[in-house]
């Protein structure tokens, strides 16, 4: 499940190009297949929100609002020079109470992340929930998006050449994993992008969401 990633937007780098079954020719050369279109995740313990009457709270009595980001929808253009991601989801929301109608506005964040610990921007954002008098849960839709130079998410030529040569099996290296050189993994990691998205949470609510 993609939004069970490390906190803290520390995450582990995405190896889009990791072998396969069928990424292998019978001449031993590796197929890479990959795209230069960041991954779109959730960080753990972002995509949910709980807000408590009085905020200082955290008694399940006292639970007032709770949401979280869901249905993540993405499109990725990477014909030119700059690969442009959009993303849109929404983001579901419950309140303890249905008398009234309420507007609800909830902070969230885009990251766009370069090798797994890098950030390369951040934008924040709210989107806006509305309750209906009578009506205890309501859905709200918001999106962001990311610039990558493409560039920059592409794989060198010498890396790209060293997974693509062709080996014999009387070769030297024959049986050796490209991927388990350091230059190698080093140069697919700075070429992987990530976006995420999640809630601009509090410290206290990223605890909440961390040992409930």
């Amino acid at each position: 499940m993609i939004r069970r990633l490390l906190p803290a937007l520390a995450l582990l780098p995405v190896l889009a190009s990791c072998a396969k079954e069928d990424d292998f020719d019978v001449s031993g050369g590796l197929n890479v297949v990959r795209s230069t279109c960041p991954a779109v995740a959730i960080p753990a313990y972002t995509g949910d929100i709980s807000l408590f009457s009085p905020e200082q709270s955290t008694d399940a009595r006292a639970l007032d609002v709770t949401a979280t980001i869901t249905d993540l929808r993405t499109s990725c253009d990477q014909t030119g020079d700059i690969v442009h991601t959009k993303v849109t989801f929404d983001v579901v929301a419950r309140r303890a109470s249905p008398h009234g109608a309420r507007d609800l506005v909830l902070p969230y964040f885009a990251t766009v992340m370069r090798g797994g610990t890098t950030i390369m921007s951040k934008q924040q954002s709210q989107v806006l929930i509305h309750f209906a008098d009578g009506q205890i849960r309501a859905t709200g839709t918001a999106g962001a998006g990311a610039d990558v130079q493409k560039s920059l998410a592409t794989l060198p030529e010498v890396a790209q050449q060293r997974l693509r040569r062709k080996r014999k099996a009387t070769d030297a290296d024959a049986s050796i994993d490209p991927l388990a050189d350091p230059k190698i993994k080093a140069a697919i990691n700075q070429a992987n992008f990530e976006l995420l998205i999640g809630f601009q949470l509090t410290q206290n609510q990223l605890a909440y969401n961390a040992t409930r």
